[in-house]
């Protein structure tokens, strides 16, 4: 399935409201280490391996495509 991720920064937190998920992340957006962060909170939120968790688009933006197998 495929969500639009809006990420806020300097929280933590998962909210999910149908197709949408706006998600909190600590760490910070340099060498992918928030996108990675993005995809592990993803998956333990949705009890998936963190490989079935794929960003589509917007690698370097605040908003995001992300597919969940």
């Amino acid at each position: 399935m495929r969500y639009q991720v809006t990420v806020k920064f300097h929280q933590d937190f998962v909210k999910v409201e149908g197709d949408s998920i706006t998600i909190g992340l600590t760490s910070k957006p340099v060498k992918g280490k928030a996108n990675a962060e993005l995809v592990k909170k993803l998956a333990k939120h949705f009890g998936v391996s963190p490989s079935n968790v794929r960003i589509i688009a917007g690698f370097k933006s605040k908003k995001k495509i992300v597919e969940i197998i």
